[in-house]
């Protein structure tokens, strides 16, 4: 910070804000609620600040100096703007807010979070705009700060713990395949599931082994993983169009009724989703808008 900002006191300027605007002393010290000797005692700092005398006697008063017109335009744009800034924050109305809100999902997130909320979202704030951005969890934090998305929707498990966190569900995995898919009648036994040829998804790209994967080896089976994709939308259309089977969160088959779902012969972990974001939206009255109606058109 400049070393003369430092020497100023913030009382100072709205006095002299006052004196430019009544140029007389106990006009201004009436209109500050502070005694004239006060204005008077402050009137001398600031020809001290400004090496100059400010305010001269005139035959109605008194007169500003060339230094002091000078001030007075841009000193009420900045103390209006301070005033601004630490005014207290008004109300949000969605009806009226003209806002894009970014966020950041993969496509499971897009579908069980974002896509709930749009009908409400485009309901009460018909003027805002909502950009879904694709995943990249080693981006989330840097984005964040800079404020290039709003909110990021991920796994507890790996949410950074640097950004704020709310809860929204927990998922657990199902075996999901065709409607008509002919092994699918029944929950298959454990050697029947690994028969069964499996695609999965990674998103890192082209991963042939998850949770499932290391829950089978923990009780010593292995299943047979013919086909990895990098995200859930052609996963379903892979399950549709063929005999393979997929261990899926089960919000994405219960919703889809050309998907059978079936209990998995073996226990694999599920995971809790939740919404981040930065401290810097944390008590923004929009930010804090959106993230309570995308918590409650989850149910």
């Amino acid at each position: 910070m400049d070393n003369s900002l430092r020497r100023i006191d913030l009382n100072l300027l709205v006095t002299l804000q006052a004196l430019l605007e009544e140029l007389n002393v106990t006009r201004a010290a009436e209109r500050l609620h502070l005694a004239q000797p006060t204005v008077s005692v402050q009137l001398s700092r600031l020809r001290q600040l400004f090496d100059d005398p400010l305010l001269l006697p005139g035959p109605r008063g008194m007169r500003a100096t060339a230094r002091a017109e000078a001030l007075r335009e841009p000193l009420a744009e900045a103390l209006s703007a301070l005033q601004r800034a630490v005014a207290p924050t008004q109300a949000f109305d969605p009806a009226l807010a003209d806002l894009t809100w970014r966020i950041m999902a993969s496509d499971f997130g897009a579908t069980t979070v974002v896509l709930p909320a749009l009908p409400g979202l485009r309901q009460a704030a018909p003027r805002t705009r909502v950009a879904v951005l694709g995943l990249v969890p080693g981006q989330m934090v840097q984005q964040s700060e800079r404020g290039a998305i709003d909110l990021a929707i991920h796994i507890t498990a790996e949410a950074p713990p640097s950004l704020h966190h709310r809860p929204l569900f927990q998922e657990r995995y199902v075996l999901a395949g065709r409607r008509d898919h002919p092994r699918l009648k029944r929950r298959p036994t454990l050697r029947q599931f690994c028969a069964l040829d499996h695609v999965i998804v990674s998103p890192d790209g082209g991963g042939f082994h998850g949770n499932t994967d290391s829950a089978l080896a923990h009780a010593g089976a292995r299943r047979n993983v013919v086909l990895s994709v990098p995200h859930f939308l052609f996963l379903r259309n892979v399950l549709l169009r063929t005999d393979l089977v997929a261990m899926m969160p089960s919000r994405l088959v219960e919703q889809d009724p050309a998907l059978k779902a079936v209990p998995a012969p073996i226990d694999v972990p599920g995971f809790e989703m939740v919404m981040l974001w930065h401290e810097r939206v944390h008590r923004d009255p929009a930010h804090r808008w959106l993230r309570d109606r995308i918590l409650a058109s989850l149910g």
